[in-house]
């Protein structure tokens, strides 16, 4: 699952991969602000076939939280 929203901020966000580790912030490290949050969240939910609840959105901090999420519900 890690690979596969690597390759979706590669292509989709235009992150450098370099950047990009499970680690990785989106705000503080990636550069993101609130609405390439949203979008990055849409596309997740297409690419993905799974639902991010309001209140699960802002605990979503890094790659790795995003990953676990994703991996849990998709």
């Amino acid at each position: 699952m890690y690979e596969k929203l690597k390759q979706i901020l590669v292509e989709e966000m235009n992150i450098n991969e370099r950047e990009i580790t499970p680690d990785a912030e989106f705000i503080a490290d990636l550069g993101f602000n609130s609405l390439e949050l949203a979008d990055l969240v849409v596309i997740c939910e297409e690419k993905f076939d799974v639902r991010f609840d309001d209140e699960v959105l802002p605990t979503l901090v890094t790659v790795r939280d995003v990953v676990d999420y994703l991996e849990a519900n998709a």
